[in-house]
């Protein structure tokens, strides 16, 4: 027979309450004061495992986990996605995977970003650019670095980029990012 615990066990972790008020009398007519009482708010962290999968997109992040930017063509009309696609916009055909790293990549459009969410906030202000790469129909957005984004001027649009890689992927879009050429 397995041994019950008489008494349920304890930890100095999570939430630990101070003084919170409570009448030392508990006859009903003292405890009636509780109706009134304010509700307790307490701040604690959450966190929770979620599984999910890159699915059709996950031959894109394997490619920048091997420092290759991936892009997709369909076979029969050649259009050419900067970004993952499994399927043709159009036609809804599957693509074929291609890679697009060494080919000719410059800047198509670009804003400074003087705020962004919490991952970034500590970067601000940064880059964002849409990369053209040569022979490719769509563009890609990502980071521009090695730049003063107080300078920013018109003469970025068209400068030669070139792809670099987080040295520990991440497996998001922000492994890859781009230095003028």
């Amino acid at each position: 027979m397995a041994k019950i615990p008489k008494k349920q066990l304890e930890s100095l972790g999570g939430t630990i309450v101070h003084n919170l008020p409570f009448p030392l009398d508990t006859s009903p007519e003292a405890l009636a004061w509780l109706k009134k009482m304010a509700p307790i708010q307490i701040e604690q962290p959450y966190s929770i495992v979620y599984l999910h999968s890159y699915a059709q997109d996950s031959p894109w992040f394997a490619g920048l986990t091997n420092k290759k930017i991936l892009a997709n063509r369909d076979p029969e009309t050649g259009y050419t996605y900067a970004t993952p696609r499994g399927h043709d916009m159009y036609t809804g055909d599957e693509t074929d995977w291609i890679d697009i790293t060494e080919r000719k990549a410059a800047v198509h459009a670009f804003t400074v970003c003087h705020f962004g969410s919490e991952s970034f906030l500590e970067e601000t202000p940064y880059v964002l650019v849409l990369v053209e790469f040569e022979g490719v129909d769509t563009l890609l957005l990502s980071r521009l670095t090695g730049i003063d984004p107080e300078q920013a001027n018109l003469d970025w649009i068209g400068m030669e980029l070139k792809p670099q890689f987080l040295r520990n992927s991440k497996l998001k879009p922000t492994d890859v990012y781009f230095i003028p050429a």
